[in-house]
């Protein structure tokens, strides 16, 4: 959960610098905990999915309904 948030908070200050993985590594991550920390966020819709920058995924704008 600690590391979670520490990717979360990480992934938000990149500004598309380092792809997923390398974040993680540089937060001291391995690749598998990268992977299933991703799988996380994705399924609480923290993070989308988006391959047009280096980083492949960034973080979920939120949206008024």
């Amino acid at each position: 959960m600690e590391n979670k948030n520490r990717y979360y908070k990480v992934l938000k200050e990149n500004n598309d610098r380092l792809n997923e993985i390398d974040l993680g590594e540089k937060i001291g991550l391995s690749e598998d905990e990268t992977r299933a920390i991703i799988a996380q966020l994705l399924a609480e819709h923290k993070i989308v999915y988006a391959k047009k920058n280096i980083c492949n995924y960034q973080i979920m704008k939120n949206r008024i309904r």
